[in-house]
């Protein structure tokens, strides 16, 4: 199966120009899609609904969004209820079983933009497997603000199965019992985090997703915790640039695999011909 994690930057190509259309060509033809930076009916882009104009670009695919930024739009009326929102994507060509909206830890300022980030999750079938499926973007402000954000992500993996499905127990009494399908009960245990990080790998938050590494060779990785797909399809730390930062090539975007799945990992590469977007599409083959 083929993953693909991008963060569009609204459309916004390396032109200047905000073409939809090229991103949606872009990422077209992958499994599961992973989006970041998509908004919502926001006025200084024309009031575009982009989820929409993205779901139906890509018609196969089951879909699910949730809005980090959520902002009323000034001048709007309560008939209308315009609501201008900036968040994450989630694209399935096979249903999306469950979701949840995760906030992220925020750090308020009155210096650097702050934005509240946040992840998307989805429970979907793939392949032989279950797998909770993340669309993350985390903060560009610092190492400092981005830690605690990891800290979340992680708190959120590992008490996903304890907390359960969204809806669960004996349903036999429930009102929606024939609306929930059996697979919506289930938590899988494996998961795999897709978007924009905005660290490096040299960065304690890298170090605390996979673990850090060893005195004597590799890394002391958590059986319960998440290896870089990158380096599972044995390619150099160093390597696979999707953005810049400072004029310089950088490694923003990951994804991040469940320790069990990194023998699964075919293939990890970088769409560097791609051009809607100031980064580059990260694209993720793993046998399933």
């Amino acid at each position: 199966m083929k993953f693909v994690t991008y963060n569009i930057q609204y459309g916004k190509g390396k032109d200047g120009q905000v073409d939809l259309e090229r991103s949606i060509n872009e990422i077209a033809g992958a499994d599961i899609i992973a989006l970041q930076e998509v908004e919502r009916l926001c006025p200084h882009r024309g009031n575009v609904d982009q989820a929409q104009v993205i779901a139906e670009g890509l018609r196969d695919y089951y879909w699910v969004y949730g809005a980090g930024v959520d902002l009323h739009v000034a001048g709007g009326t309560p008939t209308q209820n315009a609501r201008c929102q900036f968040g994450n994507m989630l694209l399935s060509r096979q249903p999306i079983l469950t979701s949840r909206h995760h906030l992220l830890p925020k750090y308020g300022s009155t210096d650097a933009l702050s934005i509240q980030r946040s992840t998307i999750e989805a429970t979907v079938q793939c392949g032989t497997r279950l797998l909770r499926l993340y669309s993350v973007h985390l903060t560009h402000l610092s190492s400092a603000t981005r830690l605690p954000q990891v800290e979340a992500l992680l708190s959120i993996h590992r008490n996903a199965v304890f907390e359960g499905a969204p809806i669960s127990g004996d349903l036999r009494s429930f009102d929606w019992a024939n609306d929930v399908s059996a697979g919506s009960q289930i938590v899988p245990d494996e998961a795999i985090m897709l978007g924009d990080f905005n660290f490096q790998p040299d960065s304690p938050e890298y170090d605390l997703l996979v673990g850090p590494s060893s005195d004597y060779g590799g890394r002391i990785a958590n059986p319960q915790g998440f290896v870089d797909a990158w380096c599972a399809a044995g390619h150099d730390l160093g390597g696979g640039f999707t953005s810049g930062v400072n004029d310089q090539p950088v490694r923003l975007d990951y994804c991040f695999v469940s320790n069990s799945l990194q023998h699964r990992v075919h293939d990890c590469y970088v769409d560097d011909n791609a051009i809607a977007s100031d980064h580059f599409p990260l694209c993720t083959e793993i046998d399933l």
